[in-house]
């Protein structure tokens, strides 16, 4: 089976959850994401985009080749 060539970020998280809305921090646990400094790394598909954006403050994201 051949591997396709798909997109990859890594996401880290830099600031805690907590005094944040609980929706954001559903989306932290929803990413893997489980503490300060922790990274993980997640196809780039549109819906892990668009939890990125919720949680844009909380988060620095790089492209992964």
């Amino acid at each position: 089976m051949a591997k396709s060539k798909e997109n990859k970020v890594k996401i880290t998280q830099t600031k805690s959850s907590i005094g944040y809305n609980i929706k954001q921090k559903r989306t932290l646990e929803a990413l893997g994401l489980r503490k300060m400094n922790h990274s993980v790394t997640l196809v780039n598909t549109p819906q892990i985009q668009g939890m990125i954006t919720k949680i844009q403050h909380l988060v620095a994201v790089e492209e992964v080749n």
